[in-house]
């Protein structure tokens, strides 16, 4: 596998922050030529550092009031592999983990509010077979999101 340079990762930190910034000010920003930045860009999406690009959706906008953590336990962990492609038919469920700990699974979804969320659980989730138990977390406020730190070699 090539390796990331510090002009990569300096690439990485602007993008990171504003995936929309055109490439001339990134080339602008680190010293280096519009094509050396598409070249590295496109070198890291082939190596796959970067996996993806879009837009970031305010699910409250939408009308997705409650953002939700359940911890799932399961008859058994080698469910894991026949529960996630039913998580995978509720389009609320936005993430879904296979976890350590007390729980076989972790996901995260948005509700519209307390009486879907409850609607979710005793409707889809807790009907899923192989699922035995739910703890249930409401997100009061997100107060952090953001990508993992890139850091340079020396740092």
């Amino acid at each position: 596998m090539e390796k990331i340079d510090k002009l990569d990762r300096q690439i990485l930190n602007i993008i990171s922050k504003n995936a929309r910034i055109p490439f001339k000010d990134v080339a602008e920003e680190c010293g280096v030529s519009r094509a050396a930045i598409h070249q590295r860009v496109q070198r890291m999406i082939d190596m796959n550092v970067i996996v993806g690009s879009g837009y970031h959706i305010n699910p409250k906008i939408l009308g997705f009031n409650t953002c939700t953590y359940i911890g799932v336990k399961l008859e058994k962990g080698s469910m894991y592999k026949d529960v996630v492609p039913e998580f995978e038919k509720i389009p609320e469920v936005v993430e879904c983990h296979f976890t350590t700990g007390p729980y076989a699974m972790l996901i995260k979804l948005y509700a519209r509010d307390n009486k879907h969320l409850m609607e979710l659980l005793n409707t889809k989730i807790q009907e899923i077979p192989g699922v035995t138990a739910t703890e249930t977390l409401i997100s009061l406020r997100q107060s952090v999101k953001r990508e993992i730190p890139i850091y340079t070699p020396e740092e």
